[in-house]
């Protein structure tokens, strides 16, 4: 029987990561990078490489976990299938062989990182971005996203193994991706005619899906589950009630009431990982790190938060770094790892 990892340690220092997406087709370069610039106590991860092509995208990846539900891809993108196809297979293969390289990366070190960190596609904007038999998204039927999110959850737990036994004695946090969450519950994600939208999803029922995932990541393991989102119409407090323990946002543009939801979260325990550091035009050069830090320092020290409460923040990218080149996203790593240090400066004072 596999050991059950031991719980998260309690915060006591501001710490960096990535958001998962990452440049280049090598995964070995891409580990050897990736744990060399994020080792304890910050938190490395697994990458995902979609310059490999079909399959190793953020959506094929996590479709090709689904349990008794398979996936190929057609005209229109990635579709629900009776069987799997070569496409479905391809993505298997690439995440076995991302898995096999980080368990020979690990082997070779000295001293292991503490954590890994390992990304899913939500179950909401999975079935926005599969589609039925018909060509429609699964998205407008709620049986398909009943049953995404039930088979997404029964693929966790091996999913979870597999890394664990990668890295053995990690703990294993998990960040969910909802990139379309917005426009589900807003209902503005077109039909396959393009002539109208999808109705918008309940937000009971988008709580409940998220639960239903981040229970079963925690029955295999899973010691900190956290959801990512973009910072427009961002749905925090149905998150936290799904049970996550942190929320996933890029600061550059939330509001006044966004910020004040966020305090409110940091106050009940919750973890925030803050999108600091904008990476939006990859060819700009990166803003000084003391900016960086005053872009989360600000609104902190106006919401009346003491600094010692920045322990529980993770500093992050405002989005991936698949968009960059290998060594650009290397000194964001970097920068990254710089700006939790002068946050922690001022946590402690």
């Amino acid at each position: 029987m596999a050991q059950t990892p031991p719980p998260a340690a309690a915060p006591d220092q501001v710490t960096a990561t990535a958001l998962g997406t990452w440049p280049g087709q090598d995964p070995l370069e891409a580990a050897r990078i990736i744990r060399g610039e994020l080792g304890s106590p910050h938190l490395p991860f697994l990458a995902e490489l979609p310059d490999r092509g079909v399959g190793s995208d953020a959506l094929g990846r996590t479709a090709s976990l689904l349990v008794d539900l398979a996936v190929d891809v057609q005209p229109h993108g990635w579709r629900i299938v009776d069987r799997p196809g070569k496409d479905s297979r391809r993505a298997q293969s690439a995440l076995s062989t991302d898995i096999n390289i980080l368990a020979d990366v690990v082997g070779a070190e000295d001293a292991p990182a503490a954590d890994i960190k390992v990304q899913l596609r939500g179950p909401l904007s999975l079935a926005a971005g599969l589609h039925l038999h018909n060509g429609e998204r699964a998205l407008i039927d709620h049986g398909a996203r009943r049953d995404l999110a039930a088979s997404l959850a029964a693929g966790a737990g091996g999913y979870l193994s597999r890394v664990a036994a990668a890295a053995p004695g990690a703990r294993i946090v998990v960040q969910i991706d909802e990139p379309e969450i917005a426009s589900v519950l807003g209902g503005t994600i077109p039909t396959s005619s393009g002539y109208r939208t999808l109705r918008s999803v309940p937000g009971r029922e988008a709580t409940d899906s998220w639960q239903l995932v981040i229970d079963a990541l925690r029955a295999a393991g899973a010691v900190e589950v956290v959801v990512s989102v973009p910072e427009i119409e961002a749905p925090f407090e149905r998150i936290l009630a799904a049970g996550a323990d942190g929320i996933a946002v890029p600061l550059r543009a939330l509001t006044s009431r966004q910020w004040e939801q966020l305090a409110a979260a940091v106050e009940s325990g919750k973890r925030l990982w803050a999108g600091a550091l904008d990476v939006g035009v990859p060819s700009a050069a990166p803003p000084r790190v003391a900016d960086v830090v005053e872009t989360l320092w600000r609104p902190w020290r106006q919401l009346g938060l003491p600094a010692s409460a920045l322990a529980g923040v993770r500093v992050t990218p405002s989005e991936g770094l698949a968009r960059h080149s290998p060594s650009a996203a290397t000194a964001v790593l970097a920068r990254l790892t710089k700006v939790a240090d002068g946050l922690n400066q001022i946590a402690l004072g």
